[in-house]
Parts: C-alpha cells; sequence; structure tokens
C-alpha cells in the first residue's frame, strides 16, 4: 500500500477545523451533495449554507468539482460551510471516476479529505467482482486510517434482487456488523432494504458506529433514501439513542429528491430533513444533560 498524501496528519488541522470530540453535545449535520442529485456540488454548497447545515459530504463522482480539493476548499469559503467528510467513488455509476482499480480509489479519497480539512471518509464494501481488492480491504482501511487519523467508515449495505432472488453483490459480504473494521457508516435506507431493523442494528455494531447516513426507508428490492420520518425505519430512536450516549460522529442527510416536481420541493424535503435531524439530536441530548444532573445532584437530608 503507498502511503497517502500528507500520511500522519491529523484530520481538519490545515484548515482549522477540528474533527468532534469526545462527549461533544452538539452533534454536527451535514448535506451530503448525493441529496441534490443530478445537481452539482455547488447546489449542494448554497443549499447547505441556506438551510443551515453544519457541513456537506462530497459524493465523488463525475462532476469534476466533486473530485478537487482546490474547487471544494472554494466553494467551502464562498458558502461559509466545512467539508466534513467525503464519499469514495465506490457506485457503479462511479466505476469509472479515478481509474478502474478501488484501492487507489480509496487511497485519493483519503488524500482529498486530508486536503480539504474532513475527518471522515466513507466508503462501500468491495463489489464480488473486486477479489483482489476484497481480500486485503480490511487491512488496507486499518492502514489508512492508522496512518492519517481519519475515520475510514465503512457503510452497510443490502442483498441485491435479481430476477427475484437474493444475491449478495459484496466481499466478504453486505453486513460490516460482524467484520473488522474500526470504523462504520449506518445508513438506515439500507437497513430498510436489508429487512434489518436501524436500532437494533445500532447497538449490534456499537461504539463501531462513527457514522451516520439519515434517511428513511420501507421493507423494498429499491434504496428509497426517503426524508426521515416518512418511512418505517426508527430514525427518530436512532438519533436519540446516539446523542443521548454523547456520540462524537456526523450525521449526514443523505435523501433522494431527484424525482422531486420542483426546486421548492426540493428545498422542503431538506429543510424537512434537518429539522428532524436537530429535534431529535435535541431531545436525546437533553435527556442526557437531565439523567447526568440526577446522577450529579447532592442529595438532601
Amino acid at each position: 500500500m503507498r502511503e497517502p498524501k500528507d500520511a500522519g496528519r491529523r484530520a481538519g488541522l490545515d484548515s482549522g477545523q477540528a474533527a468532534p470530540s469526545a462527549g461533544n453535545e452538539e452533534i454536527r449535520v451535514a448535506l451530503s451533495t448525493s441529496a441534490v442529485y443530478p445537481s452539482r456540488a455547488p447546489h449542494a454548497f448554497q443549499a447547505a449554507a441556506e438551510l443551515g447545515y453544519d457541513g456537506v459530504e462530497v459524493m465523488v463522482w463525475s462532476d469534476r468539482s466533486s473530485q478537487n480539493a482546490r474547487a471544494l476548499q472554494d466553494l467551502s469559503a464562498q458558502y461559509g460551510v466545512p467539508v466534513t467528510s467525503i464519499h469514495a467513488p465506490s457506485l457503479v455509476l462511479s466505476q469509472n471516476v479515478w481509474g478502474r482499480l478501488p484501492g487507489p480509489k480509496l487511497e485519493r479519497s483519503v488524500d482529498l479529505a486530508l486536503e480539504v480539512g474532513a475527518s471522515t471518509v466513507v466508503v462501500h464494501p468491495p463489489f464480488r467482482w473486486q477479489r483482489r481488492y476484497a481480500h486485503g480491504f480490511a487491512e488496507h482501511v486499518h492502514e489508512l486510517t492508522t496512518a492519517t487519523g481519519l475515520r475510514v467508515a465503512v457503510e452497510n449495505m443490502f442483498p441485491w434482487q435479481v430476477r427475484g432472488r437474493k444475491v449478495n453483490a459484496y466481499l466478504p459480504g453486505w453486513d460490516p456488523t460482524d467484520r473488522d473494521y474500526e470504523n462504520i457508516t449506518l445508513d438506515l435506507s439500507h437497513a430498510a432494504v436489508a429487512r434489518q431493523d436501524g436500532l437494533e442494528l445500532l447497538r449490534r455494531i456499537g461504539d463501531r458506529v462513527s457514522h451516520l447516513h439519515l434517511a428513511d426507508g420501507v421493507p423494498s428490492i429499491m434504496d428509497q433514501h426517503l426524508v426521515p420520518g416518512r418511512g418505517t425505519q426508527p430514525c427518530a430512536q436512532v438519533l436519540r439513542e446516539l446523542a443521548g450516549t454523547g456520540w462524537s460522529g456526523d450525521v449526514v442527510v443523505e435523501v433522494q429528491t431527484r424525482k422531486a416536481p420542483s426546486a421548492e420541493h426540493v428545498r422542503a424535503d431538506l429543510a424537512a430533513a434537518l429539522d428532524f435531524a436537530r429535534a431529535h439530536l435535541r431531545a436525546g441530548a437533553n435527556e442526557r444533560r437531565r439523567a447526568r444532573d440526577l446522577t450529579t445532584a447532592t442529595p438532601t437530608v
């Protein structure tokens, strides 16, 4: 494995953006650039700034600005919104971005995160046809995490449906629960497709959940990425539980808006998702404070 550029530099130091610290009750809520697809990264930064998001997660795809550190730094400065995380080009539609080899693409994503001051890199597990990459994937992720201090967080996926049959399209599998990953991105829409309960999944993974993709879903063969509260996943309970434990990761709104009938509907959905996240994070933090106050209060005699 080649060392990434700036190996050993802690996330965010050059940009002045501090990574979340343990015990921080103000969990950041960022907007994924995929939430404005097919619009490009500048639109996501503008929407994040206007709606009051705390940051942006950049999905690296064919949009040139999503691949370029200088372009992202300029957008961040223009709109006053930091890049909190980078999503490596792991989708089928981004197979040709930065070449065909998935290992070097993950390393370039780590380099990009370091350059823009992001604290997390999200990556999908390897596809079944990427056998050589899959063989050393867990070790590669661990080495990148150790070398840079970034959270390289492997995302939970789901089985594919092919001609009515469930197919495991990932190696070593789509469920990261029993895998040796130090950091995991919990995606609630993916949990819905996999017929998993997001809250139970959170509890199974435990403190290895370092990143949350917030979107709702219903049991389906399609990954829906609904606005939270519009599906059957326990989005509210997951947010409250994370905030109630003093979690130090980021929440990223990753809803799908490409079928929205107008720009006004897109804006309304992104605003609703942010309001939902903030309300339930606040409720969880308040419950934690009340519990802490009860345990520290001096008993009366």
